[in-house]
């Protein structure tokens, strides 16, 4: 199986971002997780301080690796078993058995 390393294009499979599509920023190997750009971008609120503006700020957060796939035009074709593969229809991704 094909690792997921940064730099790499994936698409999330489940949660509230499924189906969005970005580039792995970092990984995270001990804890199974990784940040995608585009994915998981929850909004802190930071206080005002000598150095910075405060208010909302869009921060990226990891998400588990085994929520992601990679995208088909970057799996080795002899591990295609291997790798979770899914197509787009219609604009919606389902599943390739």
């Amino acid at each position: 199986m094909k690792r997921i390393k940064k730099g790499d294009q994936v698409v999330v499979l489940a949660g509230k971002d499924k189906g969005k599509q970005g580039e792995i920023t970092r990984v995270m190997p001990a804890d199974g997780k990784a940040i995608v750009d585009g994915v998981n971008i929850p909004i802190r609120h930071t206080k005002q301080s000598q150095s910075s503006q405060g208010g909302r700020v869009p921060q990226a957060m990891p998400i588990q690796l085994f929520l992601t796939a990679i995208e088909p035009d970057q799996v080795d074709l002899r591990h295609w078993d291997d790798v979770r593969m899914f197509h787009v229809e219609h604009g919606k991704l389902s599943d390739v058995v």
